[in-house]
């Protein structure tokens, strides 16, 4: 098997699809977050600002999960057709939210009357918490694991199996920090009555990530531990869940400080973490199989070609420095506090 600085192509491969799900995580986790919270916002003005906060840049930060799709598509064909076969309906569900969501941006200043912007407003806000929720069941459910056959044939429910307790849990802690992220965010983007009120807003955020994760966090080592495994094979690996615990402390006491870029980075740095902690809980496995582990869906026998795999990781090295020049020139160009004018949302 080819490497590349001792580490085979396979979990290279499986690094760089980490790299663009945590960035699309931590990027439009600001954006689900600040939609989630639109409709504790009573003003119309304060609800176009809070649009036109995430307005030049909500479409751009779906370019990782593009990517992150087709990279996946490319690398493991095995493992996304498998999960696309078991998670059917939630996938679905978030492509029509995520559908809906662009259209009540879109269209939402588009007229002035009360009923119009309402009922765009309700359709933005909860697409934005489904959206959340959904990418969370996901993640919970590839945790827990799926009911894989021989030739990684899915034998499990269809409707509504992906919708189990853990999922549930996951999905809630997922909004929770997403929400948190987003109210963050916004602090940075407003100012007067509006930031007031975000402030207020984020500490319960705070709260209800605290409380989420704590319970989703206890029922996955009481009741399954396998995910725990590499854990107890690796100790140092727990070096992670403190680095979690250490970034999530420090959201609240920079917040308090009005430090927000601050606060925002630790709070990246707290779903990066968490994502790590998933990746190393599941290596080399990237889809447990419930009925016998020998069905499971691992980097290496759901690969494509070694020549594949090399061919793509140059491109990787290629297009890698493009992409971050051009988010952080998209970011800086558009810093700062909203300013409405003619052309906002």
């Amino acid at each position: 098997m080819e490497t590349f600085l001792g580490i085979d192509y396979p979990t290279l491969w499986y690094l760089v699809i980490g790299l663009l799900f945590s960035g699309y995580a931590i990027l439009e986790g600001f954006d689900f977050g600040a939609g989630a919270w639109h409709l504790f916002f009573r003003k119309d003005l304060s609800r176009r600002i809070a649009i036109n906060a995430i307005g030049p840049i909500w479409d751009a930060n779906q370019v990782w999960l593009v990517i992150g799709g087709g990279a996946l598509f490319a690398g493991f064909p095995v493992m996304y057709a498998t999960m696309l076969s078991a998670m059917y309906i939630p996938f679905m569900l978030f492509l029509m939210f995520n559908v809906l969501r662009a259209a009540a941006i879109k269209f939402r200043s588009a007229e002035e009357m009360t009923w119009w912007r309402t009922a765009w407003d309700i359709t933005y806000s909860v697409s934005c918490i489904m959206i959340a929720f959904l990418l969370g069941v996901v993640l919970g459910n590839i945790l827990q694991g799926f009911a894989l056959g021989p030739n990684f044939t899915y034998h499990g429910g269809i409707f509504f199996s992906f919708l189990n307790p853990y999922a549930i849990m996951v999905g809630l802690t997922t909004l929770s920090i997403f929400m948190t992220q987003g109210a963050i965010f916004l602090l940075l983007k407003t100012e007067g009555r509006l930031h007031d009120r975000l402030t207020f807003l984020l500490q319960k955020g705070m709260i209800f990530f605290i409380i989420s994760f704590g319970i989703t966090t206890l029922y996955t080592l009481i009741f399954i531990p396998e995910v725990t495994a590499n854990f107890r094979e690796n100790p140092h690996y727990f070096v992670v869940p403190v680095l979690s615990f250490l970034a999530v402390a420090n959201v609240p006491r920079l917040v308090s400080k009005k430090k927000y870029m601050l606060a925002l980075v630790f709070s990246s740095l707290t779903m990066a973490f968490l994502l790590v902690l998933v990746a190393l809980q599941l290596y080399p496995t990237l889809l447990i199989s419930t009925i016998d582990p020998k069905y499971s869906v691992t980097i290496y026998n759901a690969a494509s070609s070694q020549k594949s795999l090399g061919i793509m990781l140059t491109i990787v090295a290629i297009g890698a420095p493009l992409l971050g020049a051009y988010f952080f020139f998209l970011y800086r160009t558009f810093n700062g506090k909203v300013q409405l004018d003619d052309t906002s949302y």
